[in-house]
């Protein structure tokens, strides 16, 4: 697990009975959480600009042109794009004290997280089997899987999260004032962002 994910699990352990307001009304959870989201969005940016820096320097085949497809960008994004929209049903229906919704919207998210993985694994399979293209096949290779395999590794990671909390809200061990929901909610909006940001860099400018 990245350093990243080990981070967002141990703000998800200690959110509960944290109430140390400033003067904006924010927790010290919540400053915590932005600070972490911000050091994440530096990390992919650099994973970013390390694929557009380095996009067209392989001596040999394939290519992006050659092995990328962009339908399978598109229906991965089918999958995780619309995970933040039940993310936020579920903040919302935590909000409201309503468990069997919160559960429902969060399986729900989990459900969409699973489709986007199942997406991904065959884009890899393809790639790997099809097109031969490895992480250390060439520096499109290598670029590529990195990038791929830290966003889909923070993919994971926060359904996990997800189940770990559904599982405690059903046990009553999460306080109706917990702000984990919401964090975890921060959390996975960056991930979905961050896809796109993906598909506009890799799938469709560098294709």
């Amino acid at each position: 697990m990245s350093s990243g994910a080990t981070g967002v699990a141990e703000v998800a352990k200690t959110l509960d009975g944290i109430d140390c307001r400033n003067e904006t009304g924010w927790t010290a959870a919540k400053v915590g959480m932005a600070a972490f989201l911000f050091s994440e969005a530096v990390f992919f940016t650099t994973l970013l600009i390390g694929y557009i820096t380095f996009l067209g320097a392989e001596m040999s085949g394939p290519t992006p042109g050659q092995s990328l497809n962009l339908e399978i960008a598109i229906i991965n994004s089918v999958f995780l794009i619309p995970s933040s929209f039940t993310m936020m049903l579920a903040v919302r229906a935590f909000g409201r004290g309503k468990l069997g919704g919160f559960t429902f919207w969060m399986f729900a998210t989990i459900a969409l997280g699973i489709g986007f993985l199942g997406g991904t694994a065959y884009e890899w399979r393809e790639l790997i089997w099809v097109d031969g293209l490895t992480i250390s096949r060439n520096v499109f290779g290598t670029t590529y899987f990195t990038l791929i395999g830290f966003h889909a590794t923070h993919v994971t990671v926060g359904m996990l999260l997800m189940a770990m909390l559904v599982w405690r809200a059903r046990r009553g061990q999460m306080s109706a004032k917990s702000e984990a929901p919401e964090l975890l909610s921060w959390y996975w909006h960056l991930v979905d962002t961050v896809w796109l940001a993906i598909v506009l860099v890799v799938y469709v400018l560098g294709h």
